[in-house]
């Protein structure tokens, strides 16, 4: 059994990580850092709350550290870990800077232990069926791209440092780290980013919606997220030269892991009826639309594969370099809202 410490029980830690290890075989959530509450003792019972990460990583049965903190403080909490011999899981933005992921994917190696960014929704059910699809060449040849990701919240944050760009806040690091990186699994690195970034709501702050594009031969990919959406937009659209897919909706396991301890059951992860995307091809020249069925959102699938290459059976689920590639299209997407231009991509630089 392996026994897993989680640093940070907020949203992130409480809700997208805790549930998550606790369904999975093999896997013990053992501990949390809590600075002042004890939320997770009231969760699960038995767990062991430290008040800070300096006296869990004193605890020498703990094979796993999770990092689930605010983006600011995640580079030098890692290096913590790293440096403590504890092999690591970090919630994405992994850190704001590419090159923080560079030094402590070389910290990682030189350590031997392992480095593994928390891009959950690679196991969403909306993006697996769109990965499915496009593996199958069910729409042909794609040619247009589009991911959104919207929202109501066109009052303030609650969470002052979600507002403070320099601390990692803003929609373009929250949610578009998840779009560049499914962006990234399923056409690879880009030849150019364009992007603006703007603030839409009222007030001072960071910005709170983006539009991102990623330049590929014969294809763009349009990313997209705001505060200010009422009526949101397909969650994705994508084109090609056999038909279109559309899928509205909003991926429900976050959702439904707030109401749990324990991510389980036969039904998880999977998607009602109501919410299933439309195909529409050509058959025959003849347009001919049908309802699709997703695969289920799983993100057990993530600490799934952490435990495995933990055991050595095999590779990380998501490679640290795939975290460095997302957090450089960030800087780059932010240099080109800048300089309200195209800014061409150079993966000569990628650390190794």
């Amino acid at each position: 059994m392996m026994r897993v410490g989680v640093v940070g029980f907020g949203l992130g830690g409480r809700v997208l990580h805790a549930p998550v290890i606790a369904g999975v075989e093999g896997m013990e959530l053992a501990a949390v850092v809590e600075r002042s509450t004890n939320l997770a003792a009231e969760r699960y019972p038995g767990i062991t709350v430290y008040r800070s990460l300096d006296t869990m990583l004193t605890d020498n049965t703990l094979d796993l550290i999770v990092i689930t903190t605010p983006t600011a403080s995640h580079y030098e909490l890692a290096r913590q870990v790293l440096t403590a011999g504890k092999h690591l899981v970090v919630d994405k933005p992994v850190c704001i800077h590419s090159r923080e992921v560079a030094e402590l994917t070389a910290l990682a190696h030189s350590r031997q232990r392992l480095f593994v960014p928390y891009h959950n929704r690679r196991w969403d059910a909306d993006f697996r069926t769109v990965e499915r699809l496009l593996q199958q060449g069910t729409l042909g040849r794609v040619v247009a791209f589009h991911s959104a990701m919207d929202r109501w919240r066109p009052g303030s944050t609650r969470t002052p440092w979600k507002d403070d760009s320099a601390a990692g806040g803003g929609k373009l690091y929250d949610l578009g780290s998840h779009l560049i990186y499914q962006a990234l699994v399923l056409f690879g690195l880009p030849e150019a980013v364009g992007a603006e970034t703007v603030r839409e709501r009222d007030g001072e702050g960071a910005d709170d919606a983006f539009t991102v594009r990623l330049h590929y031969p014969g294809l763009t990919a349009t990313l997209e997220a705001t505060n200010v959406a009422a009526i949101e937009r397909p969650r994705f659209y994508v084109r090609g030269l056999r038909g279109t897919y559309r899928k509205h909706g909003v991926e429900p396991q976050e959702e439904a892991l707030q109401r749990v301890t324990r991510a389980a059951g036969p039904e998880w992860g999977r998607e009602p009826e109501k919410e299933w995307g439309e195909l529409t091809l050509d058959v025959e020249g003849k347009l001919t639309s049908s309802r699709v069925e997703p695969l289920p959102g799983d993100y057990r699938i993530f600490y799934a594969g952490v435990r495995d290459a933990l055991l050595g059976k095999a590779a990380p689920p998501v490679p640290a370099l795939e975290a460095w590639r997302t957090i450089r299209i960030l800087e780059l997407a932010v240099e080109a809202s800048r300089a309200r231009r195209i800014v061409a991509c150079d993966w000569s630089a990628e650390p190794v």
